[in-house]
This record gives C-alpha cells, structure tokens and sequence, in this order.
C-alpha cells in the first residue's frame, strides 16, 4: 500500500475546510442570526435546531446505507459524492436569508431549509469522513489524515472568527454580512470539495462492494468499540457545542469584550496547527484513548474557567476558552482515527468491512451533540430572560450564558472521558488485528 502523499493529505484537509463552510457557520452564528436577525424567539429557535439536528443524526444514518450500497469501479465508494458538494452550500445561502413575514412562516420558513441543509449535507459528509478508513490503515497516517481534517475545519471556524464577529457588533448590517459570507462559500466550497474527490485515492478495498441491511447489522452489533466511541462523542460534542454556540454571547454579553473575538481566531489557528502537526507522536507513545482522555480533561478544566472568571478578568474567560480549543482539536483528530479502527475491528469479527454506516453513527451522535448543545444554550437564554437587542443583559441571563459556556461542557466531558475506560480497542490490539486481516486475505 502506497504512503500517503503530502497532495493527498492536504486535499483530504481543505474537504473539511468545507464542511465547516456550512457546519462552523451553522454552529457558530445560526442561533444568533435566529435570534437577532431573522426574529425567532429563542426557545423557538432552540427547539428548532435541537430537532432538525436530531433529524440529521438520521439522515446521517441513511446516507451511510446508501454509501455501502454504491460502488464505482472507476471512482470508489465514496469519492463521487464528493462532487455534489455544492447542494448543501447553496442551501445554506437560503438558510441565512429567512424572509419578513409574521412569526410563523419565519419558523415554517427555517425549518424547511434547514432540514434541506441536513439532508444534503449528511450525503456529503458522511463519505467523506469514511475515506479515512479507504484511504491507509497505518495509524500515524490516520493521525496525519485526522490533523489535515482538523486544520482544514478550524481554520475556516478561525476565519470566522477573526473576520466575521467583528462585523457582527451593534448597528452592524448583519443580514448583509450572511449574504456575502454565504454565497462566497457556496463558491469556494464546491471547488474544495471536487479537489479533495480528485485528489484523495481509496487504496483499502472492502470486503463486499455491496452490502446487505442484514450484513450492516451484524457487523454493528458485534462492534462494542464502535458503541463505547459514539456515546462519548455525544457527550463530549454536546459539551463543545454549547461552548461554541454560547462563545459570541459570552464575550459580548457576559464580558463585554466581543472584541476579544479575532484573539480567539488567533488562539484557533495556533492551537490548530500545533496538534495537527505535533499529535502523531503521543498518538504513537500513549495510543489514541489515552490522547482522547488527556484532550478531553483539559476542556473539563477549560469549562471551570470560562464559568468562574469574573467579568473583571476576562483574559481568564478566555484562557478557559483556549483550553476548550485545545480539547476540541486533539479529541476530534483522534475520533477520526478512532472510527477508522472500528471498521477494521467489525471486519475482523464478522468478515465483512462495514465502513459508511460505521461513520454515518458517529457523525449521527456528533449531529445529536451538536443539536444538544444548541438546544443548551437555546433553552438557558430562555430561561434567564435573554432580550435581543438589549445593551445590558440582566443577572440571571449572564448566569444562565456562564453555565451554558462552561459549567455544563465541563461536566459533559468529564463524563465522556469516564465513557472512554470500557473502550478495549487499543492501538496494539488494532496491529494485531490488521495484520491477522492481511494474512487472511493473502
């Protein structure tokens, strides 16, 4: 099997840069523009995003089967969905552009292109991360495949970050500002993700081209790793999650320093490019559950910060902000290359190398995760009385963001590291099981 090449890795990367053009935007500013821009209560919008990203997790589900299904001799597996990446971002334009009508067919309105959105997106996105498991089984390259993918998604998050909070400020046209944003991604995106369909060759065949409904549940069934890692993704996306979601109102409501945003993108872009380049050396020293436990207290420490900090310190906000970027990059390179071992652990126990659905459940447990975390900081603007608009938001509101931001991720990783000590598949074990794979085939 050919070593990666260093063109192949990098178009693996800029196709998350992708994804994040229409996943980060949704994350990041969706529930603001939901609640400052287009008019949605926030516990309307909460419901809402909850809701239709529980509805992604199923979509997720229902791509992987159509992806174990499909087989092209010529292009793969998962390579020709790539090419279709321009559907889900030109429905993102229209999901930043909900129109002037009353109340209801505003939310009539988000539901049904955001729901689009998930469809679409769930038919890209799950091949996409299955090309980790075609593309090499070598461990350190999974690692350098898991950075690329990493760097390509937060530095696109970093840009919006350090581009477009600024413009997000009081007295600022937003509406124009998600247009421009939108359609500039609809462009760019479709090119990046016919780059990385041309670029990234599937080198692993599987063990069937086609596979049976009966076949997927037998491998899912038999494949405990992969059920310990989707539980603990759910717990520890849903902590991130609200963190991110919450981020732009705890700078500028709890610590009045939204301008304290683009210092973020700065921390995102360094941390980014640390771990991807630096990960691969205690991935091989300690293993990927130990990496993923380490990253993932540090985002529980990062949490007791960014909840305790008073709105006099907000330099340590955002220390604990900084460590929450630490967690979320080092734990989501090593996810990837983690649900790339449970495809190799399935096929050693059934004899059949099950890959779409494999990722299609834990991109459906992030998807949940993230619908969670949305739905979190959704529900506690509601319940600490959050008003659009208002220059000063009251005691409870800046209590209900600080929980939202910090004390609840915390918790949510803590518990997905506790989730992480049944997970038995270590990378010694995977080595052993490669291998007996390899002697089988021969």
């Amino acid at each position: 099997m050919k070593k990666l090449s260093r063109l192949s890795v990098f178009a693996y990367g800029a196709g998350d840069a992708a994804n994040s053009m229409i996943i980060s935007t949704g994350n990041m500013f969706l529930l603001v523009y939901y609640t400052d821009v287009a008019g949605i209560g926030a516990a309307a919008a909460g419901t809402l995003l909850l809701l239709l990203r529980v509805f992604n997790a199923f979509t997720d589900i229902a791509a992987g089967r159509i992806v174990d299904r499909v087989h092209s001799r010529r292009w793969g597996k998962f390579r020709p969905f790539l090419m279709f990446g321009f559907v889900p971002l030109l429905l993102s334009v229209a999901v930043f552009h909900v129109p002037d009508v009353e109340p209801s067919l505003k939310l009539l309105y988000a539901y049904c292109t955001y729901g689009l959105v998930c469809v679409a997106y769930s038919m890209v996105n799950v091949p996409y991360g299955c090309l980790v498991g075609a593309m090499t089984q070598d461990a350190r390259q999974r690692a350098r495949l898991g950075g690329a993918r990493t760097l390509g998604g937060l530095s696109v998050g970093a840009a919006l970050g350090f581009f477009i909070a600024p413009l997000l400020g009081a007295g600022q046209d937003m509406q124009q500002v998600f247009t421009w944003l939108t359609i500039t991604f609809a462009v760019v995106g479709s090119a990046l993700y016919a780059f990385t369909g041309a670029a990234c060759a599937e080198q692993v065949p599987g063990s069937v081209p086609r596979i049976t409904l009966g076949q997927s549940m037998a491998a899912l069934k038999a494949n405990s790793p992969l059920v310990i890692l989707c539980v603990s993704s759910v717990l520890f996306v849903t902590g991130t999650s609200a963190t991110g979601a919450s981020q732009f109102y705890y700078l500028r409501d709890v610590m009045s320093r939204v301008d304290l945003f683009p210092l973020m993108a700065a921390a995102q872009v360094a941390i980014t490019l640390t771990v991807a380049v630096l990960i691969p050396r205690p991935v091989a020293r300690w293993g990927k559950r130990a990496v993923y436990s380490a990253g993932a207290c540090l985002g529980a420490v990062g949490g007791l910060l960014v909840f305790l900090a008073p709105a006099e310190a907000p330099l340590l906000g955002v220390a604990g902000l900084v460590l929450g970027l630490l967690a979320s990059a080092s734990v989501s390179i090593v996810t990837w290359a983690l649900i790339a071992d449970t495809v190799e652990y399935g096929e050693w126990k059934t004899g059949v190398r099950v890959q779409g659905i494999n990722y299609a459940l834990l991109a459906a447990t992030r998807k949940l995760g993230m619908g969670f975390g949305a739905g979190v900081v959704a529900f506690s603007l509601a319940w600490g009385g959050y008003a659009s608009g208002v220059a000063e938001q009251p005691e409870s509101a800046t209590l209900a963001i600080r929980a939202a931001a910090g004390l609840l991720p915390g918790v949510l990783v803590l518990a997905a590291v506790g989730i992480m000590y049944w997970y038995r598949l270590t990378d010694r074990k995977h080595a052993e099981l490669v291998a007996s794979l390899t002697r089988d085939a021969r």
